[in-house]
């Protein structure tokens, strides 16, 4: 009998280093976790540090070399590379290798499109797709060859297909972006009423898998899709949170962030951000039990630097019931999983509220 279950993907790992600061260990683990979320089994890894990167396929002929006897041994079945590659490097290295070859970004459009369930989430990464793949289309495909070349319409030199293409994604992108600039009208129509009624306004902001919408949950009892995985959810929740009596807020949730997230993608969830904007105060969720947790902190500073989100942020160390010390006096030590701190973390929220 023949199995219908669908076989999962084996993954080898490439990591480029393109300078000493470089920690490819760490990027490499992420890379991990996020080929596990979207469902390929990791079966091998390498990484070479490139001082001249080779234009044709970024790292050494003898590097290339060394993976592709190792692939060729475990059954690997795509080979996910750990930086951004152009389409001719796609190609070049997927023709070397016999094998399927992404790239860290294609990975991360890939888990988009498996966790958007909004109609606006679902638009904004098929918009996000269209955008990386349009200026690779020519690299990736070469040439294509013509369309028929009889009947009514086929005569003369035609439409190169790959013309097409590239044509046809132009306009798709054109009406994603129209569609999805009607739904963000509609927000502002929303936003403007509830600024009218003078509400405070807080966003989760934090590294993905930090635990925002597990405390968002918490807090309101939203019932949102929270795992233990990276991108999770990538749809954005508001609730209004009674704190005290005489004290609600508007408690958003936001689209986690990563390292080497390139800014037209950012751009592409920039919806998810608007709440961050227009914040009062921004709760930004660490995993303080992660070991790398101060490097995830600098990569969401940095993005709300780069947006030029300027409103108070108040750091909020997450799964402190796995860590030894609270080093960090700055914030408050909360486990939104354990229901731990979640009062002392409304009393900060108010705090803020009355300007102290």
């Amino acid at each position: 009998m023949q199995s219908t279950q669908k076989q999962i993907e084996k993954a080898f790992l490439v990591g480029v280093a393109f300078s000493n600061k470089d920690d490819v260990s760490y990027s490499l683990l992420e890379l991990k976790n996020l080929c596990e979320t979207a469902g390929l089994e990791v079966v091998g890894e390498d990484w070479q540090y490139v001082r001249q990167v080779t234009p044709a396929t970024v790292i050494g002929s003898g590097k290339l070399e060394q993976i592709n006897e190792e692939i060729k041994s475990n059954g690997t079945t795509v080979v996910v590379f750990d930086c951004e590659l152009s389409g001719s490097q796609t190609r070049n290295l997927s023709d070397y290798f016999d094998v399927k070859v992404i790239d860290r970004i294609t990975l991360i459009l890939d888990i988009f499109a498996q966790r958007a369930i909004s109609n606006e989430g679902k638009l904004q990464v098929k918009l996000a797709q269209l955008k990386y793949n349009l200026p690779r289309l020519a690299q990736i495909t070469g040439t294509s060859g013509r369309f028929g070349s009889g009947g009514v319409g086929m005569r003369g030199p035609g439409e190169t297909k790959l013309e097409l293409d590239k044509r046809l994604a132009r306009l798709e992108i054109q009406r994603l972006e129209k569609d999805i600039e009607k739904i963000k009208k509609n927000r502002e129509v929303q936003k403007q009423v509830r600024n009218q009624s003078g509400i405070f306004k807080v966003a989760i902001v934090g590294y993905t898998n930090a635990g925002k919408s597990t405390l968002l949950n918490l807090i309101t009892k939203a019932g949102i899709y929270a795992d233990d995985k990276l991108f999770a959810t990538l749809d954005t929740t508001s609730r209004k949170v009674y704190l005290a009596p005489d004290r609600s807020i508007v408690l958003t949730d936001t689209v986690g962030f990563i390292s080497k997230l390139p800014h037209n993608l950012v751009d592409a969830f920039s919806s998810t951000l608007e709440s961050a904007k227009e914040a009062d105060l921004i709760l930004h969720v660490i995993d303080a039990s992660n070991s790398e947790y101060k490097t995830q902190m600098q990569v969401v500073d940095s993005v709300l630097d780069d947006l030029h989100i300027t409103c108070p942020r108040l750091r909020v160390y997450n799964k402190c019931d796995k860590v030894l010390t609270r080093e960090h006096t700055d914030g408050v030590y909360i486990s939104a999983k354990n229901n731990i701190g979640i009062d002392d973390l409304k009393q900060k929220i108010i705090s803020f509220m009355k300007g102290e």
